[in-house]
């Protein structure tokens, strides 16, 4: 049985994927939240790091609505979203870590600056703060995806973390 204290956490974290604020979960909501990370880092939409977030973003929100888009309006509510993370990824975060793998890997190389396949802890936080994460919260979640110490944030620590915060209640 799930709890109602479950699916509270769970919904709350809806806001970080409404990036407009509009009561759902839709396309847009990827492609805005890739186009303010391009912003963010000055990267062109048309180059490869663009273009790759964009598919990035597409292939996530296809797998995002196929998951909790249950009347296939494509547009996610508060309680499909929530109906489609408890019932679908709690017992397979695995699952949510690899629907948004692309999506991930395309944001690690917008912020990966020097091209070495990590981002630093400050351009982990700006990230954050770009998806909605509150500016005091981004820095102590950045420095705490970076597991090692070495002030570099890769995916093997980004998309577990990822899946886990959307799919475990703590």
């Amino acid at each position: 049985m799930v709890s109602s204290d479950y699916e509270r956490r769970i919904a709350a974290r809806f806001a970080t994927f409404d990036q407009d604020g509009n009561g759902y979960i839709d396309r847009q909501d990827f492609s805005g939240a890739a186009k303010a990370l391009l912003s963010e880092f000055g990267v062109a939409a048309r180059s490869d790091k663009g273009q790759a977030l964009y598919g990035g973003a597409e292939a996530f929100w296809q797998g995002m609505a196929g998951i909790a888009d249950r009347d296939g309006d494509q547009r996610i509510t508060r309680e499909e979203f929530v109906t489609g993370a408890v019932k679908r990824l709690r017992d397979n975060p695995e699952r949510f870590a690899e629907i948004a793998r692309p999506f991930l890997h395309a944001v690690l190389a917008v912020a990966d600056a020097d091209g070495d396949g990590s981002v630093t802890v400050p351009d982990t936080s700006r990230v954050l703060a770009v998806f909605g994460v509150p500016e005091g919260a981004a820095g102590a979640v950045a420095a705490a995806l970076d597991a090692d110490g070495d002030g570099e944030v890769g995916e093997e620590e980004v998309v577990p973390a990822f899946a886990r915060y959307f799919t475990v209640p703590e």
